[in-house]
């Protein structure tokens, strides 16, 4: 990440240390809501969502909300997606997940509390106009649900063991993972409401990226460094997951991670010339780059 970003970041971190008050109520789910939303991470998504307000506007403050809420489904997500009867896993960022801290009833229970906050927050937020609270509620309840992220992991979740097409594949993964990035994006659109035709640039960009992280995540759980990953590689393999690098390749995947990377950079240049792209550039070399 470049300096910007580090700095968005560690502005999100804190914020999002500060997001969960301890309530009334005497147990400890408060505890378990932040150990997940402290374990780490590059905090892509509100991030972007970010980074593309200042672009549009100038301004990044009134996109906090929608980010820490954005950052707060994605991490009830995580904490699921963790859980036995799915992935499985015993590590998330090199931490234990948080099942294996918390127990596995409490952590359904944190995610589901997280899902609830970022509705929350978005509505309480006194810099956007009611207008704007809805439509950003609106599309997070979209990119979040059976439509998006929910429905693509449903979708992924049955065709386990199931050889699936490369179209069945990019159904799955615009929705499981996709769907939130393009929130990211176009909660910025909502918030600054730029003319439609930049709007729409910034659509296609940002599916574009949705896909270019998948397809690096994929390369990644066969090729990545467990170091770097802090989680084991080959957990795609050990479920008989379809990823595009069965249906593809090594050399497949990273041809079309090239075509989605070229696409999404063509996006931005075609946004008028007052908008400066340097930051959403970044973003792509950084997606098409990471090695975690």
């Amino acid at each position: 990440m470049n300096p910007k970003m580090n700095n968005l970041q560690l502005e999100i971190n804190q914020l999002l240390s500060e997001s969960i008050p301890n309530s009334a109520l005497n147990t400890n789910l408060e505890e378990s809501m932040l150990y997940s939303l402290n374990a780490g991470g590059k905090r892509i998504r509100p991030v972007v969502l970010l980074l593309t307000l200042e672009m549009l506007s100038g301004d990044y403050e009134k996109g906090i909300s929608s980010a820490i809420g954005l950052e707060m489904i994605h991490t009830y997500s995580l904490i699921h997606d963790d859980l036995p009867p799915m992935d499985n896993d015993d590590y998330r960022r090199g931490k234990p997940t948080n099942h294996k801290v918390y127990g596995e009833w409490k952590a359904i229970l944190s995610g589901d509390a997280l899902l609830t906050k970022a509705f929350e927050l978005i509505s309480n937020d006194q810099a956007l106009t009611d207008l704007t609270k809805i439509k950003l509620i609106q599309r997070l309840s979209n990119a979040s649900g059976h439509l998006g992220m929910v429905g693509g992991q449903t979708l992924d979740m049955q065709s386990e063991g199931t050889p699936v097409d490369l179209e069945t594949l990019e159904q799955i993964h615009n929705a499981k993972t996709g769907a939130l990035l393009k929130f990211a994006v176009m909660a910025a659109v909502d918030i600054a409401n730029p003319s439609s035709d930049v709007a729409n640039n910034l659509e296609l960009y940002s599916e574009h990226l949705g896909l270019m992280f998948q397809i690096k995540d994929d390369l990644l759980d066969i090729y990545g460094d467990e170091t770097k990953l802090g989680k084991k590689v080959g957990s795609d393999l050990a479920n008989d997951k379809s990823t595009y690098v069965s249906l593809l390749g090594k050399e497949g995947a990273e041809e079309k991670l090239a075509y989605h990377t070229q696409a999404a950079y063509d996006c931005l240049a075609n946004l008028p010339d007052n908008y400066d792209t340097t930051q959403l550039d970044a973003i792509i070399k950084l997606f098409n780059d990471r090695e975690s």
